[in-house]
Protein backbone atom coordinates (compact mmCIF):
# COMPACT_ATOMS: atom_id res chain seq x y z
CA UNK A 1 0.00 0.00 0.00
CA UNK A 2 1.19 3.59 -1.17
CA UNK A 3 -0.02 6.35 0.89
CA UNK A 4 0.22 9.88 -1.06
CA UNK A 5 -0.24 13.32 0.54
CA UNK A 6 -0.48 16.27 -1.00
CA UNK A 7 0.16 20.03 0.33
CA UNK A 8 0.79 22.95 -1.17
CA UNK A 9 -2.28 24.26 -2.09
CA UNK A 10 -3.20 28.14 -1.50
CA UNK A 11 -5.33 31.73 -2.83
CA UNK A 12 -3.58 33.46 -5.31
CA UNK A 13 -3.77 36.18 -7.13
CA UNK A 14 -3.65 35.60 -10.93
CA UNK A 15 0.34 36.07 -12.15
CA UNK A 16 1.17 34.17 -8.87
CA UNK A 17 3.09 31.13 -8.51
CA UNK A 18 2.54 27.90 -6.30
CA UNK A 19 4.10 25.08 -5.48
CA UNK A 20 2.13 21.66 -5.27
CA UNK A 21 3.97 18.88 -3.10
CA UNK A 22 2.94 14.99 -3.19
CA UNK A 23 4.30 12.84 -0.52
CA UNK A 24 4.72 9.11 -0.98
CA UNK A 25 4.81 6.89 1.91
CA UNK A 26 8.22 5.07 0.97
CA UNK A 27 9.96 5.00 -2.53
CA UNK A 28 7.92 4.05 -5.40
CA UNK A 29 8.97 6.03 -8.35
CA UNK A 30 11.23 3.43 -10.45
CA UNK A 31 8.22 1.92 -10.39
CA UNK A 32 5.13 4.31 -11.00
CA UNK A 33 4.24 7.02 -13.15
CA UNK A 34 3.42 9.86 -11.21
CA UNK A 35 0.52 11.98 -12.67
CA UNK A 36 -1.13 15.50 -11.51
CA UNK A 37 -4.60 16.29 -12.05
CA UNK A 38 -7.22 18.55 -11.12
CA UNK A 39 -10.68 18.87 -10.93
CA UNK A 40 -12.85 22.08 -10.81
CA UNK A 41 -16.50 22.36 -9.16
CA UNK A 42 -18.86 21.37 -11.98
CA UNK A 43 -16.05 20.25 -14.43
CA UNK A 44 -14.43 16.41 -15.29
CA UNK A 45 -11.18 15.42 -13.39
CA UNK A 46 -8.49 16.62 -16.05
CA UNK A 47 -4.85 15.48 -16.37
CA UNK A 48 -2.55 18.06 -16.59
CA UNK A 49 1.07 16.29 -16.24
CA UNK A 50 2.72 13.18 -15.70
CA UNK A 51 6.37 12.07 -14.82
CA UNK A 52 8.87 9.89 -14.25
CA UNK A 53 12.06 9.30 -12.44
CA UNK A 54 14.38 8.69 -15.63
CA UNK A 55 12.76 12.56 -16.23
CA UNK A 56 10.69 12.03 -18.71
CA UNK A 57 7.54 14.89 -18.38
CA UNK A 58 4.52 15.27 -20.60
CA UNK A 59 2.11 18.12 -20.00
CA UNK A 60 -1.74 19.14 -21.07
CA UNK A 61 -1.95 22.17 -23.76
CA UNK A 62 -3.70 23.89 -21.06
CA UNK A 63 -1.01 23.99 -18.82
CA UNK A 64 2.31 23.62 -20.84
CA UNK A 65 5.01 26.41 -20.84
CA UNK A 66 3.45 27.24 -17.46
CA UNK A 67 3.46 24.24 -15.03
CA UNK A 68 6.57 21.90 -14.41
CA UNK A 69 7.34 18.80 -12.31
CA UNK A 70 10.20 17.36 -11.34
CA UNK A 71 10.90 14.41 -8.30
CA UNK A 72 12.88 14.55 -5.08
CA UNK A 73 13.93 10.70 -5.02
CA UNK A 74 15.90 11.35 -1.93
CA UNK A 75 12.11 12.67 -0.23
CA UNK A 76 9.84 10.77 -2.36
CA UNK A 77 8.20 13.79 -3.41
CA UNK A 78 6.99 14.73 -6.38
CA UNK A 79 6.06 18.25 -7.08
CA UNK A 80 4.64 20.97 -9.44
CA UNK A 81 5.67 23.86 -9.86
CA UNK A 82 2.88 26.39 -11.00
CA UNK A 83 3.92 29.33 -12.49
CA UNK A 84 1.67 32.78 -14.03
CA UNK A 85 -1.53 31.36 -12.88
CA UNK A 86 -4.69 32.10 -13.64
CA UNK A 87 -8.77 31.83 -12.22
CA UNK A 88 -9.26 29.07 -14.61
CA UNK A 89 -6.35 27.27 -13.03
CA UNK A 90 -8.85 27.05 -9.57
CA UNK A 91 -9.42 23.95 -8.54
CA UNK A 92 -8.50 20.22 -6.41
CA UNK A 93 -5.55 19.71 -7.62
CA UNK A 94 -4.81 15.48 -6.86
CA UNK A 95 -1.64 13.02 -7.34
CA UNK A 96 -1.83 10.19 -8.62
CA UNK A 97 0.72 7.04 -8.91
CA UNK A 98 0.26 4.94 -11.72
CA UNK A 99 2.56 1.54 -12.35
CA UNK A 100 4.55 1.64 -14.67
CA UNK A 101 4.51 -1.15 -17.81
CA UNK A 102 4.69 -5.31 -16.55
CA UNK A 103 4.66 -3.30 -12.74
CA UNK A 104 0.79 -4.59 -12.04
CA UNK A 105 -0.97 -3.40 -9.30
CA UNK A 106 -3.22 -0.23 -8.74
CA UNK A 107 -3.02 3.49 -9.21
CA UNK A 108 -3.11 4.95 -5.78
CA UNK A 109 -4.42 8.66 -5.73
CA UNK A 110 -3.57 11.86 -2.92
CA UNK A 111 -6.68 13.22 -1.06
CA UNK A 112 -6.17 16.55 -3.09
CA UNK A 113 -5.41 20.20 -2.12
CA UNK A 114 -7.05 23.12 -3.26
CA UNK A 115 -6.19 25.82 -5.34
CA UNK A 116 -8.05 29.09 -6.10
CA UNK A 117 -7.22 31.77 -8.19
CA UNK A 118 -8.92 35.07 -7.28
CA UNK A 119 -7.85 38.65 -7.58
Amino acid sequence: QVQLVESGGNEVQPGGSLRLSCAASRSIFSRYVMNWYRQAPGKQREWLAGITDDGMTTFADSVKGRFTAFIDNARNTVYLQMNNLKPEDTAVYRCNARPRVGVGGSDYWGQGTQVTVSS
